[in-house]
C-alpha cells in the first residue's frame, strides 16, 4: 500500500480545517480516504499517511488527497468542474515508435506558484505513479519540464543511441543515449525497458533540443522544475494508452488544484486524426436505489443517497420519473474524471456507504443462525478423493499457475488460447492451467529418485475460456490420476478408472478417439450418458521424453462437475 509524505500544516490550508495536532482527529478525517498516519512528527507537523486504497491513484498525493476530504467533510461537494484551455502545443509522434513505446500524452499548465513543498509533492506523486501504476515506467513514464523554454511543435521521436546527446538530469555533461543506459543511475535502473531495440525514444522541440529519453531520464536544461517556474509542460508516454491518458490526467489536476490553468496539447500519430489530450469529461453510470440499500442493508432516500454521492466528488440526479409508491428510482451518476476506480455501480454503493458513515450503520445480528456443512455437490468430490485413496493412489496439488511450455509444447499439443496473466512475476508461472495431467507429469519429472510403481493423483480446479461468464472464465473440478512403473499401461488405468466410477454409481463406456499426449490407437474418451467427460490411455514417448521420464506412464482425466451433473440428474 502506498505511503506518501504529507505536511499537516499544508494539508489544514488546502481544507480550510483546523486538526491541531490532534492523531485521533486527523485519523478520524483521513478515513474518509482509506488512510491512516503511520509517522507524525510534532515539531515539523510531518506525517506518513499510508492509502490503504491501491485502486485510487488520485489520492497519492497531497492535492488528490484534500480533493478527496473536501467533499466527505461536506467543504466541496458535488462534480468539480475542470475547464481545459484550447492546445497550445502539438506533438508529432514517429511511427517508429511502434512495438518501442507508441503513446504519448501532454498537457500545459499555465500561470502555477509553486513551493519547494508543492515540488516535493509533485516528485513524490510521479515516482508512486512511475513504480505503481505505470509498472516500474515499462507501462507509464512522467517528465515535467519549463515550458518558457520550448519551441513548439514538438518530436516524439526515435534515435540511434550515438547519435543523440545531452545533458540528463543532476548531471553537469553531455551523454549520448548509450552512455546514459550504461553509466546514469537511472539509466542502469531502467534501461532494460529499451535497451533490447536498435532504436530509442526520445523527445525533441522544434529547435531539436532534447527535453527528455523516455522513460530513462529528462534533460539537465529543460527537464528542471524550480520554485520560479510558472509554466509545465506535462508529458506520459508508454505502452498502454489508456493507461498514459490516465496518469496524464491525474498529474495535471494535481497541478491544477495548485492553482494552475490546464491547456490541451494536440497529439499527431501517423495515419491518424490529431488527438486532444487530456480530457476532464466525466463519466455517466446508472444506479438503482434498491441495488443501494439492498448491498447496504439501509432504507435510504433517493435524496439522501444523491447527498452521499455528491460528498464522494459526484454528480448524481434521478434518472427518469418514478411512479407513485415505486422505490425503484434509478439515478444517472456523473463519475469524475480521476476516479478511476470506478467499474461498477457497487464501487457507487461503497462511496454512499462511507459518506453516510459505517459507524452509523448498527450491526444486526443473523435472523436465522446457520450450522457449517459441507456443500451437497462436495460429498462426491470427497467421495472420489476416499476412492482413489483406497486404490493406493497419493495426492498431490500443484499449483494452478502454469506456463503455455508445460500445458501444450511438452504435452505434443498446438498451443491453445488460455488464461494469461498480463504481468507475471515468474516466467514459468504465467498463465491458468486449463487440465491436470500436465502438473501430474511435472510431479513425476521432479520424483525421478523414487521407487516404482507411482501412483498419484490430483482432484482440483482447472480454469476455461467461457465467453458467457461475467469475468470471461469458469473454473472446472477436475480429477486426473497416473501410474508410472515399467509396465503400466493402458488396462490398469482402465480398470482403476472402472473402479473410481462403478463405485459412484456412474455407468460409462469408451469411445475411440485421438489425443496427441497420448499414443495412437491406446487411447479412448470417458463417455457418461452420452457426453464425453474425459479421457484415458498410454503417454505419448515424446511427451516422455520432454519432461524426462524413462518409465512409460498411463492416465486418465476426469471432468467432474459434468459427472456429478449427471448422476445428480439420474438420481
Amino acid at each position: 500500500m502506498p505511503t506518501i509524505d504529507v505536511d499537516s500544516a499544508e494539508l489544514e490550508r488546502m481544507l480550510g480545517l483546523k486538526l491541531h495536532g490532534d492523531l485521533s482527529k486527523i485519523d478520524e478525517v483521513l478515513a474518509y480516504a482509506k488512510g491512516e498516519v503511520k509517522q507524525y512528527d510534532e515539531k515539523s507537523g510531518a506525517m506518513s499517511v499510508e492509502i490503504k486504497d491501491t485502486n485510487r491513484p488520485d489520492t497519492w498525493n497531497i492535492e488528490g488527497l484534500a480533493r478527496t476530504l473536501k467533499g466527505f467533510l461536506g467543504l466541496e461537494t458535488g462534480l468539480r468542474q475542470y475547464p481545459l484551455g484550447k492546445a497550445i502545443v502539438k506533438v508529432n509522434v514517429d511511427r517508429e515508435l511502434k512495438g518501442i513505446r507508441p503513446f504519448i500524452g501532454c498537457s500545459v499548465v499555465r500561470n502555477i506558484s509553486l513551493t519547494d513543498a508543492a515540488i516535493r509533492g509533485i516528485m513524490q506523486l510521479q515516482d508512486k505513479l512511475d513504480h505503481t501504476y505505470g509498472r516500474n515506467r515499462r507501462r507509464t513514464s512522467i517528465g515535467l519540464y519549463n515550458f518558457d523554454l520550448i519551441s513548439s511543435p514538438l518530436s516524439y521521436t526515435v534515435a540511434k543511441p550515438e547519435t543523440v546527446s545531452f545533458v540528463p538530469l543532476g548531471f553537469d555533461k553531455k551523454m549520448n543515449l548509450k552512455e546514459i543506459v550504461e553509466q546514469h543511475p537511472k539509466g542502469l535502473e531502467y534501461g532494460n525497458i529499451v535497451s533490447g531495440h536498435p532504436l530509442f525514444p526520445v523527445l525533441l522541440d522544434a529547435e531539436d533540443k532534447v527535453l527528455s529519453f523516455p522513460p530513462i531520464i529528462n534533460s539537465n536544461d529543460l527537464g528542471k522544475v524550480t520554485e520560479e517556474t510558472r509554466n509545465i509542460l506535462v508529458e506520459v508516454t508508454g505502452t498502454v494508452k489508456e493507461t498514459v491518458l490516465n496518469t496524464l490526467r491525474i498529474v495535471t489536476l494535481s497541478l491544477v488544484d495548485r492553482g494552475g490553468k490546464a491547456h490541451a496539447a494536440e497529439v499527431c500519430y501517423p495515419d491518424e486524426d490529431a488527438e486532444t489530450t487530456p480530457s476532464f469529461a466525466s463519466r455517466v453510470m446508472k444506479l438503482k436505489v434498491t441495488d443501494v440499500n439492498s448491498v447496504l442493508g439501509l432504507c435510504l432516500s433517493t435524496e439522501k443517497i444523491v447527498k452521499c454521492l455528491e460528498k464522494a466528488g459526484c454528480g448524481a440526479k434521478i434518472a427518469g420519473p418514478i411512479r407513485e409508491g415505486q422505490a425503484e428510482a434509478e439515478l444517472s451518476v456523473q463519475v469524475p474524471c480521476y476516479r478511476l476506480d470506478v467499474m461498477h455501480p457497487v464501487d457507487l454503493i461503497e462511496d454512499v456507504a462511507i459518506a453516510y458513515g459505517y459507524n452509523k450503520i448498527e450491526p444486526r445480528w443473523r435472523k436465522l443462525p446457520t450450522t457449517g456443512a459441507v456443500r451437497p455437490e462436495q460429498e462426491p468430490l470427497d467421495t472420489a478423493r476416499e476412492l482413489m485413496v483406497g486404490m493406493g493412489f497419493q495426492e498431490i496439488l500443484s499449483f494452478t499457475l502454469t506456463s503455455p511450455e508445460s500445458l501444450f509444447a511438452k504435452m505434443n499439443l498446438k498451443r491453445q488460447q488460455v488464461v494469461e496473466i498480463v504481468n507475471p512475476k515468474v516466467q514459468a508461472l504465467n498463465c491458468l492451467r486449463n487440465w491436470l495431467l500436465p502438473g501430474l507429469m511435472e510431479f513425476l519429472s521432479c520424483n525421478l529418485h523414487v521407487e516404482c510403481p507411482q501412483r498419484i493423483f490430483e482432484l482440483g480446479k482447472a480454469t476455461v475460456l467461457d465467453e458467457k461468464g461475467e469475468t470471461k472464465t469458469l473454473d472446472e473440478e477436475m480429477l486426473a490420476a497416473a501410474v508410472s512403473h515399467t509396465t503400466a499401461g493402458f488396462s490398469e488405468v482402465k480398470s482403476c478408472l472402472d473402479a473410481l466410477l462403478s463405485n459412484m454409481g456412474v455407468e460409462w463406456r469408451i469411445k475411440p478417439r485421438s489425443h496427441r499426449s497420448f499414443v495412437r490407437g491406446r487411447v479412448g474418451a470417458v463417455v457418461v450418458a452420452g457426453k464425453e467427460v474425459g479421457f484415458l490411455g498410454e503417454i505419448h514417448p515424446r511427451v516422455l521424453e520432454a519432461w524426462t521420464l524413462e518409465n512409460p506412464v498411463a492416465a486418465f482425466e476426469l471432468h467432474m462437475d459434468k459427472i456429478v451433473r449427471i448422476r445428480n440428474r439420474n438420481t
